[in-house]
């Protein structure tokens, strides 16, 4: 054999595995789970968004990796939990408060499905069409839907007077909540009865002074803690015989009475194509931020006939899904 050959076919032999080496150890983008409740809370959320991304031909372990930070439904974790997975350098946050996480980082991509309809005025983007930062997703909310939950008590309880509302005042995206659901009890002439928390622990007293206060029924206003807890709220509820009102319909399936609100695994699917425009080398601030698209009219007859009430015709036959 020809020196010149043999060094040519030496060099070949030495390149090829070398090239097997790259790509077998090319590093796969890392996509962070940045949530306020637990995994167990999320994870309708988590299968939806990753069977979106299957749709899309991502499949987890072979196209992208996924790491998840979860606060338990204690909102102080939340900022110590961002900067710890900020510290990972993933390629996208996918954040349940993105103004947590926009705090912590204004270059890594966040994605919500959950932004707070003032995200504008929040400095979150600078507008919806063309947010231009690092944030970008789909509204949690549309505008009026809170006041809705509280015409939904009217139609439920026509007589009732004394309306409790269940709010964690630790999570600043609820304030534009709050407001409007006053602002839609005021003209329904309900009394209007708050029963503020903070931490998980806080549920039970909460319960007991809407109870000594003789509230007819309450609306919760949805976040990761209390929807984290949704299984003793009902409970809580229940107890106390007092109606109450969701935003989702994963409250009802763990057995509360009524929801209307937006589909959340609904929202966490279509959160995949954001996903992968990004890593397809789109800038977030490019993406225009989405409304919801999916409402739905949750009602568990079971849980009605547990507190005595009789559920009108009229929601019956306007509910997506009744459970008995």
């Amino acid at each position: 054999m020809k020196r010149r050959a043999f060094i040519s076919l030496l060099g070949g032999a030495v390149a090829w595995p070398r090239s097997l080496f790259a790509q077998a150890t090319a590093k796969r983008p890392l996509i962070g789970w940045l949530g306020t409740a637990t995994r167990e809370t999320a994870a309708n959320s988590i299968a939806a968004f990753l069977r979106g991304m299957q749709e899309l031909a991502y499949v987890e372990g072979r196209d992208f990796d996924m790491t998840y930070r979860f606060a338990h439904g204690d909102w102080a974790r939340y900022p110590a939990l961002a900067k710890e997975l900020v510290t990972l350098k993933p390629d996208v946050i996918l954040a349940i408060s993105a103004g947590a996480a926009k705090s912590t980082t204004d270059t890594i991509p966040i994605v919500s499905a959950t932004l707070p309809a003032d995200a504008v005025r929040a400095g979150l983007a600078a507008s919806v069409p063309h947010p231009g930062g690092n944030v970008t997703g789909i509204f949690f909310s549309i505008d009026g839907l809170p006041g809705k939950h509280v015409e939904l008590v009217r139609e439920l309880m026509p007589s009732a007077a004394k309306l409790g509302i269940l709010v964690n005042v630790s999570e600043p995206q609820n304030m534009p909540s709050w407001q409007d659901m006053q602002s839609a009890a005021r003209i329904l002439n309900f009394e209007i009865i708050p029963a503020e928390v903070r931490l998980p622990g806080d549920l039970d007293s909460a319960f007991q002074a809407m109870r000594r206060q003789q509230v007819e029924a309450i609306v919760v206003i949805q976040d990761g803690m209390l929807f984290s807890e949704r299984g003793r709220i009902a409970a809580l509820a229940e107890a106390a015989r007092i109606p109450a009102v969701y935003g989702h319909r994963e409250h009802v399936e763990g057995g509360g009475l009524i929801s209307y609100g937006i589909d959340l695994r609904d929202s966490h699917q279509r959160l995949a194509a954001y996903v992968v425009k990004i890593l397809s080398g789109t800038k977030p601030g490019e993406i225009p931020i989405e409304f919801p698209t999916k409402l739905e009219l949750v009602i568990n007859l079971k849980t009605a006939k547990a507190l005595g009430l009789e559920i009108p015709q009229a929601l019956l036959v306007r509910a997506d899904e009744v459970i008995e």
